[in-house]
């Protein structure tokens, strides 16, 4: 007797749920002719999961390929910002070389995943990662140089952070004159796979600062908004004041003055 008949409707809808990418096409091949409907519903959410997964390997695998294309056989830095729009908290920048192997499935512009799976992919890229660098430029800094030349140099500080000699850096956006061997490409940190670390990494990195942060000076919700302008951390500028983590360039809209606290 086949083994399969053995096994109950939910044995095997929970086998084909909790099965790996790579062991989906035989297990359904295995128990597509079975008769029992809960089978067969399990056998048909197990192929739409294989079809999703098959694809979002594809884009992954088209951002290595992009970056090959692009950067060159050598050392790729991929480089990206975060909180550059924010009203507090500092202009973070991170910069990360991976390896050709292991690719990193699910790999995103920061922007496109959950918290959840940021913090995830943070952890499988400080795994594999050849390098990584971190740079933050603090509010002062940023209203005394502006945002253009603080992102250059938080750039250029976070390659170097990186202790690594790149042969190519690759940079979300316009051109930025960071590093002599620079190249810039337009929404980037959905397109190659170390921009999009990059941008996982900083993002990651920043969030934490401002949860951090936000214990020292609750009133402004940086746990939430993590120092962007949401309609609480404006309110609260109106009623406390700015802190010293607040851009007062930035600021000058909602509130008169210097800092409160």
């Amino acid at each position: 007797m086949d083994q399969k008949e053995h096994e109950s409707a939910r044995d095997v809808a929970v086998r084909l749920h909790e099965a790996a990418y790579e062991e989906l096409p035989e297990l359904a091949r295995r128990y597509q002719d079975d008769s029992r409907k809960q089978v067969q519903a399990a056998v048909r959410r197990a192929q739409r999961r294989w079809e999703h997964e098959r694809a979002e390997r594809e884009r992954v695998a088209g951002m290595y390929a992009l970056q090959r294309e692009l950067g060159g056989p050598g050392i790729v830095i991929g480089v990206d910002e975060v909180g550059r729009g924010a009203l507090a908290g500092p202009l973070t920048v991170g910069a990360v070389a991976l390896p050709e192997d292991p690719m990193i499935w699910g790999l995103n512009d920061s922007k496109q995943l959950t918290p959840e799976r940021r913090e995830v992919l943070a952890a499988e890229i400080a795994d594999v990662a050849l390098a990584i660098g971190i740079a933050h430029v603090p509010p002062e800094t940023i209203d005394a140089v502006g945002m253009g030349n603080a992102l250059r140099f938080a750039m250029a500080e976070a390659i170097q952070n990186a202790g690594i000699e790149p042969d190519c850096v690759l940079i979300d956006g316009n051109p930025i004159h960071a590093h002599p061997k620079e190249k810039t490409l337009v929404k980037g940190d959905a397109r190659i796979a170390a921009i999009a670390a990059a941008s996982i990494v900083a993002k990651v990195t920043r969030d934490h600062l401002m949860v951090e942060l936000s214990k020292e000076y609750p009133a402004y919700g940086w746990d939430q908004c993590k120092g962007y302008g949401s309609k609480e951390h404006i309110e609260a500028i109106k009623v406390h004041g700015l802190t010293p983590y607040h851009r007062v360039s930035f600021c000058g809209h909602f509130v008169e003055g210097n800092t409160l606290f």
